[in-house]
């Protein structure tokens, strides 16, 4: 099911393999979305939903936004990590988690800022 221009239900889904747990909040798919159209470039969710059990699994806490439906670990074609945090960060100042690893930026919609 596609969610908008570029991005799919499928693409979200959990990675246990085990469950079919997609829930996606709207507001991450149009933050995603603005993302895609700032950078032109493919945007790769290599985390998105997880199911409790998978949420334990890979070490995440009980409160994830990933188990809510409201996060993704996101990668962009050609873009550094801290660029995209740097751009969600200007963009969106006083709202949205915002993680920025090594391999991965983080970007979630709580309802209030955090940042790391």
């Amino acid at each position: 099911m596609k969610l908008s221009d570029n991005f799919s239900r499928e693409e979200f889904k959990c990675n246990c393999g085990k469950c079919d747990y997609d829930t996606v909040d709207s507001k991450l798919v149009e933050v995603l979305q603005d993302v895609r159209e700032k950078y032109n470039a493919s945007v790769t969710v290599t985390s998105g939903n997880r199911c409790p059990a998978y949420n334990k699994e890979v070490g995440g806490v009980k409160t994830s936004q990933h188990v809510k439906g409201r996060a993704a670990d996101i990668q962009v074609s050609g873009i550094e990590p801290y660029e995209i945090a740097q751009y969600l960060d200007w963009k969106y100042p006083e709202g949205l988690g915002i993680g920025d690893y090594e391999t991965f930026t983080h970007v979630d919609t709580r309802n209030d800022k955090a940042r790391w």
